[in-house]
């Protein structure tokens, strides 16, 4: 495997311990990356490591310092900290397995693959996969990794599994402080139907390879024009879509127009029932006039 591994060590399940290595599951996607320029001179400017009162200094003149009061700091040596014992560095205790649905997806962070480490470690790894797999449960603990300690979940993929590390509750916004303020209003059936009619028209598999950042293409082709126009100016057209804020809209005929361009008609959805016409009301027969003497 030409990947470094970013974790080796052990999943611990009682008294099974099981050697894996843990590899990164992303990497970074296409970007536009700008350097900050001097204008006048068309230079990329530089950041020092500067030292008031002292000016440059010099990289292996500096160490971290924690602040313990204003002006006042504790200073560690980087093999200090390396030094600080703690269990998760080197083993996943798996302490309590939950259903996968019980984790909000707002604590999900990042995913790495996790691989046995060795030909012995194999039987053991596939044993504790195909469990979760039957049990339909995600297994829970704490790693530590690069600095700090994670909670981590693993899961089964495929012939492998996941692990993703957790965000602490503490590093989580509570919902309710957002949405407060919407409705819980129940929406017309009919609107209702004619979403799910357009949800259903434009449903298929995901395949993520059809997507990608629009935003980069855009700025390159920026770039690209830029530098045909010898420093001219480009401004694009401002155009978002479509009028947006309060204005008020035709749900229904915004929902009935999307289901036509997606192909669809907006017959399909059952139409509004108009009201029951009412049976014109009963006279009463006018008697013979009298005839006059």
């Amino acid at each position: 495997m030409a990947a470094r591994a970013y974790w080796q060590g052990q999943i611990r399940l009682a008294l099974v311990s099981i050697p894996v290595e843990i590899y990164s599951a992303t990497k970074s996607g296409a970007a536009v990356s700008f350097k900050q320029i001097h204008e006048p001179s068309g230079q990329p400017i530089h950041y020092d490591k500067v030292v008031t009162g002292v000016g440059p200094v010099d990289a292996d003149e500096i160490m971290k310092g924690y602040e313990v009061s204003k002006g006042e700091y504790v200073l560690l040596e980087q093999d200090e900290i390396d030094a600080v014992k703690l269990e998760s560095k080197k083993t996943l205790e798996l302490t309590q397995f939950v259903d996968a649905s019980e984790i909000d997806v707002l604590y999900y962070e990042k995913p790495y693959f996790v691989v046995p480490a060795d030909d012995l470690a194999e039987e053991a790894f596939i044993v504790l996969r195909e469990a979760l797999k039957r049990t339909k449960k995600v297994g829970l603990g704490q790693l530590a990794m690069r600095g700090r300690e994670y909670v981590v979940s693993l899961k089964p993929c495929g012939r492998g599994m996941v692990l993703e590390t957790l965000r602490y509750a503490d590093e989580v916004h509570k919902a309710q402080g957002y949405f407060r303020e919407i409705p819980d209003d129940k929406p017309s059936e009919e609107l209702l139907e004619l979403a799910e009619a357009l949800i259903e028209k434009r449903s298929a598999d995901f395949h993520p390879q059809e997507f990608h950042d629009r935003y980069v293409d855009a700025l390159k082709d920026l770039i690209e024009r830029k530098r045909k126009s010898n420093g001219k100016k480009i401004i694009e057209d401002k155009d978002t879509g479509g009028k947006t804020g309060s204005n008020v809209v035709d749900l229904m005929a915004a929902l009935k127009k999307s289901m036509e361009k997606s192909g669809g008609t907006a017959e399909k959805a059952p139409a509004k029932k108009a009201p029951a016409k009412r049976a014109p009301a009963k006279t009463a027969a006018k008697a013979p006039a009298k005839k006059r003497a």
